[in-house]
C-alpha cells in the first residue's frame, strides 16, 4: 500500500504546465465574481427592458370644482378632494427648493431611487433605535400618490420602485416635482400647494414669500401637527429647520435664512369663511342636473369653474340678517333652532340669484327652506288675486265693504268659510282697493275673490309663476295653498318689472380645468316672457308701495321708492317686497308647524329691512316709469271720484278708461264722519 509519506509527496507535485497558445485559466474567485457581475448586468437589462415595456397606468386626480359670483369671486368648492392643480411656472422657486431641501437634496442627483439616500436614512435610524428618515425619493413619494395605497408591503415597495423609474423616464425632473407639489396632502382637506396655499394663507400658491413657503414644505412630514394655524409653535421650528437646509445646499444665503426665521407666522383665519352659501351650491348642483347631468356628477372631481349669479356682497347681507334678527327660540328634536327663515332675492329684469339662504346654518341642516318647504303665503298671496281684479277693469278706487262676511262651503254638508281679519278690526266702511291692501284686509280680499272667481285667480298666478297646487275656493285669496319661497319671488318678478315674468337661475357660465366652456353664457339664463299688461303692473306695484308707506310694513320701509306684500298665518311670517331692481322674499316659520308668535311684518320685515337697506347702499333710487295707458288723478281722499272744491285730495292711478268721471257729492260735512280719508289707518294687519 501507498504510504503516507508518498501521499504527501504526490500533493506536493508541481501541475502539468498549461500548453503553449492555451487561454489562462482565471482563479475561482475571480471567475465567481465575473460571473456575479454579469448576473447583475443581465438583471439591470432585464429591468431597464421591464422599465420600458411597462406602461404607466392611468391616473386623473380628483380636482376640486370652483364656484364664483358674478363678479369673479369665489364662492365655494366642491371636491372629493380640495385641489386645484397648477403649473410649474405659478411655483415660487423658494417653494420648490423648500421641498427639495427637506425631502429629498438628491433630487436632482438620482433617477428615481436614491441608494445614497437608503443607506444614509438606514444608518440614522439604526443609531436612532426608531424611523427618524425615509428612504423614499420625491419620486417614489409621487408615484405612491398616484397609483398606489399606503400599505407598506415588500411588493408594494417593489411596485413604487418600478413605477419610480418609470416616471424618471417618461418626465422631465421639472414636470415630476410640479406633479408632486399638486398632489401632496396638507391637511385640513386641502390637496396640492395651490390649495394649501389659499387654506393657510388666504392667498395663491404664486404669491406666496420665503418663509410661507418654507412653511408649507416642512409641513408634508406631518400636516396635522405641523399646521400653522393649529400647531403655530411646531409649524414656525419644523420652518426654520427647512430655512436651515435651504441655506446647507445654497438656494438662499445665510443671511436671507435668519431674516425668514424671524418672521411672525401670519396665516389666513379659519373663523371666518369666504360664505357660506352651502344652500346656494346646493341649488347650482341641482340646476346642472337638470341639463348636464354629467357634469353635476362629476363636480366633486372635475375640476370645473362654474360662473354663477351670485353676488357675494348681498349674500353676506342676507346672511347676518337672519343670524342677526332671526328671534333665538328652541331647539327641536333634531337640534335644529326654531323658528327658522329663508331669504332668496333675485335680479327682477332677468332672474339672476343674488343672494340665497335656505336656513340659519347649513351646518346643522341641509333641508333648504327657499325651494323644499311648502308653506301657506297668507296675504302676501293677495296682489295674484288683485292683479286679476284690476285685468276685470276696476279702478284701485272700487270698494268692498269691511264687514264681517260668510260664504257657502264647497259642498251643501261643508261648514261656510267665514273670513276674519287680523284681532276681528272691521271699519264697517266700503274700502277702497288701496287701502285694503295696505292694511291687508282679509274680508275685503274675500269679496272680490268672490267677484273674480277662484279659477280667474289661479290663472293669474299660473302665469305670474306660481306652479305649486292651488285649492279652486274663495279661502285662496288668504294664501290658504302651500307653495314656496322661490315661486313666490318669481310670481313677483312682473310686478317689478311691469309685466315680464323671469325664471329664477344660478349658473352662468361652466368651464372645464382646461378653461374650455362647456355650459355657454345664457343656456340657464335669462329666459323672460311677458306675461302681464304694463299698466295692470303699474298700477299694482303703486297699491303695493302704499304698504310701506303707511301699510303693514310701514315699520320696515327703505330709503327709496319700494313695493310688497305681508303675509301671516299662525305658523308662517312673510315679507316679498323689491324695486326695479331688486326683489327679495323673506319667510320666516317654525318646521314642524308651531305657532310663531308674530306676525309677517314683525318677524320677516325686519331681516327683509336689513337685507335690502345694505344690498341697496351707494345704489341711485330709481322708481318706475309710467306707462303710457296709466293716468294719475287727484281725486277726493273720500269716495275716489273727481274732488269738488271742498273734497280732501290725494293722488291715484288709473288704467285709461277706469278713471272717474263723476265730480264726488261729498264735502265738509262727509268728511267729518267716521269714514276716514284713504292713506290713513286704524289697527295695521300683517
Amino acid at each position: 500500500m501507498e504510504s503516507r509519506k508518498q501521499r504527501r509527496r504526490a500533493r506536493r507535485r508541481p501541475r502539468p504546465e498549461t500548453p503553449p497558445g492555451a487561454p489562462r485559466r482565471l482563479p475561482p474567485i475571480l471567475r465567481w465574481l465575473g460571473i456575479g457581475a454579469l448576473a447583475l448586468l443581465g438583471a439591470g437589462l432585464l429591468l431597464a427592458a421591464a422599465v420600458a415595456a411597462m406602461p404607466l397606468p392611468s391616473v386623473q386626480l380628483p380636482e376640486a370644482t370652483r364656484l364664483y359670483d358674478r363678479n369673479g369671486r369665489l364662492i365655494g368648492s366642491f371636491f372629493t378632494q380640495n385641489r386645484t392643480n397648477v403649473t410649474s411656472s405659478q411655483i415660487p422657486a423658494d417653494l420648490r427648493h423648500a421641498v427639495v431641501a427637506i425631502e429629498d437634496d438628491r433630487f436632482y442627483q438620482h433617477h428615481g431611487i436614491d441608494p445614497v439616500g437608503i443607506a444614509r436614512a438606514l444608518v440614522r435610524d439604526v443609531v436612532a433605535g426608531r424611523v427618524v428618515e425615509g428612504g423614499s425619493t420625491i419620486t417614489q413619494q409621487l408615484a405612491k400618490n398616484l397609483y398606489l395605497t399606503p400599505s407598506r408591503t415588500l411588493a408594494r415597495k417593489l411596485q413604487e420602485a418600478f413605477l419610480a423609474l418609470k416616471l424618471e423616464q417618461r418626465y422631465s425632473k421639472d414636470e415630476i416635482l410640479t406633479m408632486y407639489l399638486n398632489t401632496v396632502f396638507f391637511g385640513d382637506s386641502a390637496w396640492g400647494v395651490e390649495a394649501a396655499s389659499e387654506h393657510y394663507f388666504g392667498k395663491p400658491v404664486s404669491e406666496l414669500d420665503l418663509a410661507e413657503s418654507a412653511t408649507l414644505a416642512g409641513m408634508i412630514r406631518s400636516p396635522e401637527t405641523l399646521s400653522p394655524i393649529r400647531h403655530p409653535e411646531a409649524a414656525t421650528a419644523r420652518r426654520n429647520v427647512v430655512l436651515q437646509r435651504m441655506a446647507e445646499l445654497g438656494y438662499i444665503s445665510a443671511d436671507a435664512a435668519r431674516r425668514a426665521s424671524r418672521e411672525p407666522m401670519r396665516t389666513a383665519s379659519l373663523a371666518v369663511p369666504v360664505a357660506r352659501a352651502g344652500y346656494f351650491m346646493d341649488y347650482v348642483r341641482d340646476e346642472l342636473a337638470t341639463r348636464y347631468p354629467e357634469v353635476a356628477q362629476a363636480l366633486s372631481r372635475g375640476g370645473f369653474r362654474v360662473f354663477t349669479t351670485l353676488d357675494l356682497d348681498m349674500q353676506r347681507a342676507a346672511e347676518a340678517a337672519v343670524q342677526n334678527i332671526l328671534p333665538v327660540g328652541s331647539r327641536d328634536a333634531n337640534g335644529v333652532p326654531q323658528p327658522e327663515a329663508a331669504l332668496v332675492a333675485l335680479d327682477p329684469q332677468t332672474g339672476a340669484i343674488l343672494a340665497y339662504v335656505g336656513g340659519r346654518d347649513y351646518s346643522v341642516t341641509k333641508f333648504d327652506r327657499v325651494t323644499e318647504a311648502r308653506r301657506q303665503p297668507g296675504s302676501a298671496f293677495k296682489p295674484f288675486l288683485y292683479v286679476t281684479v284690476l285685468q276685470r277693469g276696476y279702478p284701485p278706487t272700487a270698494t268692498q265693504l269691511d264687514a264681517p262676511v260668510s260664504f257657502p262651503g264647497p259642498t251643501p254638508d261643508s261648514p261656510p268659510f267665514t273670513p276674519k281679519n287680523f284681532d276681528n278690526q272691521y271699519t264697517d266702511q266700503p274700502m277702497n282697493m288701496r287701502d285694503a291692501v295696505a292694511e291687508s284686509k282679509n274680508v275685503v280680499a274675500a269679496r272680490w275673490m268672490a267677484v273674480v272667481g277662484p279659477s280667474a285667480v289661479i290663472r293669474t298666478a299660473r302665469a305670474m309663476g306660481i306652479s305649486s297646487p292651488l285649492e279652486d275656493s274663495i279661502p285662496l285669496a288668504l294664501g290658504t295653498s302651500a307653495v314656496t319661497v322661490l315661486e313666490m319671488a318669481r310670481g313677483y318678478t312682473p310686478l317689478a318689472t311691469l309685466g315680464w315674468r323671469a325664471e329664477p337661475f344660478a349658473v352662468r357660465r361652466v368651464e372645464d380645468a382646461s378653461g374650455h366652456v362647456i355650459v355657454p353664457e345664457g343656456l340657464f339664463g335669462p329666459h323672460t316672457r311677458k306675461v302681464l299688461d304694463p299698466g295692470v303692473a303699474y298700477v299694482m306695484t303703486d297699491i303695493l308701495k302704499s304698504v310701506f308707506d303707511y301699510g303693514t310694513g310701514a315699520g320696515v320701509r327703505i330709503d327709496r321708492p319700494a313695493a310688497g306684500k305681508t303675509g301671516t298665518t299662525d305658523q308662517d311670517g312673510w315679507l316679498i317686497g323689491y324695486t326695479p331692481n331688486l326683489l327679495a322674499a323673506v319667510w320666516v316659520g317654525d318646521d314642524h308647524y308651531k305657532p310663531i308668535g308674530g306676525t309677517g311684518a314683525t318677524l320677516a320685515g325686519p331681516i327683509w329691512h336689513s337685507f335690502m337697506a345694505a344690498a341697496t347702499a351707494g345704489l341711485p333710487a330709481v322708481d318706475w316709469t309710467m306707462p303710457d295707458d296709466v293716468v294719475r288723478l287727484q281725486v277726493s281722499a273720500l269716495d275716489g271720484l273727481l274732488p269738488n272744491p271742498s273734497s280732501p285730495v290725494r293722488s291715484e292711478v288709473f288704467l285709461r278708461g277706469t278713471e272717474p268721471t263723476a265730480v264726488s257729492p261729498a264735502g265738509d260735512a262727509f268728511a267729518v264722519s267716521s269714514r276716514r280719508p284713504a292713506g290713513t289707518t286704524r289697527r295695521l294687519t300683517p
